[in-house]
C-alpha cells in the first residue's frame, strides 16, 4: 500500500494558535505520517496556547488514528512581521503581551531552531492578518494595506529566507492561500486579496530560487472557506461557507483534515516533482464561473 511516510522528518509549522485552523490540521496530518512537529505561535498567544494544551482543552483534537496523541517537540513564540529583534518598536517590546518574551523575530526563531534541533525538513506557513479586513479595498488605508502584505505575504519570504539554510536538501515548504487572489470576493478586504495574490506569485518565484539554491520545493494550497478562529475576523465567514456549499461541485462541508492530508502529500517524497504549484482544496469552488443559487437563475427556471 502506498503511504505517506514522514518518519525521521522534522517540521516547523508557523501560525498555530489553537486547535481549530488549517495550521493545526496540517500539523496533525504530518504527525500522523510520523513527522516531528515544532510549532511557531503568535507571540501574544503563547501563554493562552500552552495553558489550553496543558489543561487538556486540545486533547480530543490531538488524538491520532492509532490512538497516540499529537505532541510537539518545541514551541516558540514568533511574530512574523519582524525579521530581526532590532525591527521591533519599543511600544511592542514593552507591551504587556510581549514584555516577558524575547527572540520572537523570524531570524531569532530560526537561530533557536538551528541551535536546539539542528535542521528541519518541512516548513509550513499558516499565517495571515489584515487589520482592516472588513473594509472595502477602496477604503483601506496605506498602513492597513501594507500591514496585510507584510504579515500575510512577505512573512513567507522571510520564513523561507531564514529557515532555508537549515532545511535539508529535498525538503519542502508550503503556504495557504485563497481564491480571492484571482476572483473578486466582496467583503474580503483590507488588502487580503492583494496579499494572497502576492503570495501565489511569490510561490512560483520562491520555487525557482529555493529550488536552485537549497534543492527545496515550494507550493501553496488554495483552501476553501473554513470556520477557523482567524477566519471569524472577516465577519462573513458563515456566509462564505454557505455560498460555497450551495455553488461548489461538491456540496459538502470542507474539513480541515482534507487540507491537512493534501499538505502532507505535498510535503512528502510522493510529491518530489511538484513545485511552484497552487493546489486547490475547496470542493471545486474555484472551477465555477456561475453561482447556481443566484436569484436570477431561479427566476429563469421558473419561467
Amino acid at each position: 500500500m502506498l503511504k505517506i511516510d514522514l518518519r525521521g522528518k522534522r517540521a516547523f509549522v508557523a501560525g498555530i494558535g489553537d486547535d481549530n485552523g488549517y495550521g493545526w490540521a496540517i500539523a496533525k496530518a504530518l504527525a500522523e505520517a510520523g513527522a516531528e512537529i515544532i510549532i511557531g505561535t503568535w507571540a501574544p498567544l503563547l501563554k493562552i496556547f500552552t495553558t489550553s494544551w496543558n489543561m487538556g482543552k486540545f486533547d480530543e483534537s490531538r488524538k491520532l488514528s492509532d490512538g497516540r496523541m499529537m505532541e510537539y517537540a518545541a514551541l516558540y513564540p514568533m511574530d512574523a512581521v519582524f525579521d530581526q529583534m532590532s525591527d521591533v518598536p519599543e511600544e511592542v517590546r514593552t507591551n504587556k503581551r510581549y514584555a516577558e518574551l524575547s527572540n520572537y523575530a523570524i531570524a531569532d526563531v530560526a537561530k533557536l531552531v538551528a541551535a536546539e534541533h539542528g535542521h528541519i525538513d518541512i516548513l509550513v506557513h499558516s499565517l495571515a492578518n489584515a487589520p482592516e479586513v472588513k473594509k472595502n479595498l477602496l477604503d483601506t488605508s496605506r498602513q492597513g494595506y501594507l500591514a496585510a502584505m507584510s504579515s500575510s505575504a512577505y512573512s513567507f519570504i522571510s520564513l523561507l529566507s531564514h529557515f532555508g539554510p537549515i532545511m535539508t536538501p529535498g525538503g519542502a515548504a508550503i503556504s495557504l492561500t485563497y481564491i480571492a487572489s484571482e476572483r473578486a470576493i466582496p467583503g474580503y478586504g483590507g488588502g487580503m486579496s492583494s496579499a494572497k495574490a502576492a503570495l501565489e506569485s511569490d510561490t512560483r518565484t520562491l520555487a525557482w530560487e529555493a529550488g536552485r539554491k537549497w534543492n527545496l520545493r515550494v507550493n501553496s494550497i488554495s483552501a476553501g472557506a473554513y470556520q477557523s478562529r482567524a477566519a471569524k475576523a472577516i465577519g462573513m465567514i458563515d456566509d462564505m461557507i454557505s455560498y460555497a456549499k450551495a455553488n461548489a461541485p461538491l456540496t459538502k462541508d470542507l474539513h480541515g483534515e482534507e487540507v491537512g492530508h493534501t499538505a502532507a502529500f505535498l510535503l512528502s517524497p510522493l510529491a518530489s516533482a511538484i513545485t511552484g504549484t497552487v493546489l486547490y482544496v475547496d470542493n471545486g469552488m474555484h472551477a465555477m464561473g456561475m453561482s447556481v443559487d443566484s436569484a436570477s437563475l431561479q427566476k429563469h427556471k421558473s419561467n
